[in-house]
């Protein structure tokens, strides 16, 4: 089983960008950890600030499920939300932080709707949980 976790803006900085919201642990620590954890299962990465670039890799289609955070383009990526309705593979949203307990404009997701679920709140650990469901469903 072959999974693709997409990242958008500024998740690049997982570990330094306010570690209060974000946590400490950079992403590259936490892949390698949930990639020995679940040694059976192909967990491709791939990070981007600018949208075009996620929209291209979805599009790519050499996956078998897709966990995405979005970033800020949750809230306003309407070109993201359509790549994402127009795949056939399971899709799950993650966010760091709960988005519900932050700004208003945080608390709209374009690209929901276009999942199976949004797993919200949890740190990282969303990225494993959305990794569980997936194996679970696949």
């Amino acid at each position: 089983m072959n999974i693709l976790i997409v990242n958008g803006p500024n998740l690049n900085l997982l570990g330094t960008r306010e570690p209060e919201i974000y946590g400490s642990e950079p992403m590259d620590s936490y892949l390698q950890n949930l990639r020995q954890e679940y040694g059976d299962t192909q967990i491709y990465f791939f990070q981007s600030n600018i949208e075009g670039e996620i929209i291209n890799r979805i599009q790519l289609d050499d996956f078998d499920a897709l966990i995405i955070n979005p970033g800020a383009y949750t809230h306003y990526s309407y070109a993201i939300a359509d790549c994402l309705k127009n795949i056939s593979k399971p899709v799950i949203e993650v966010h760091i932080s709960n988005i519900y307990k932050r700004e208003e404009f945080r608390q709209k997701s374009v690209t929901a709707a276009h999942s199976l679920g949004v797993i919200s709140g949890f740190g990282l650990s969303g990225y494993r949980l959305a990794l569980i469901s997936l194996r679970a469903i696949l």
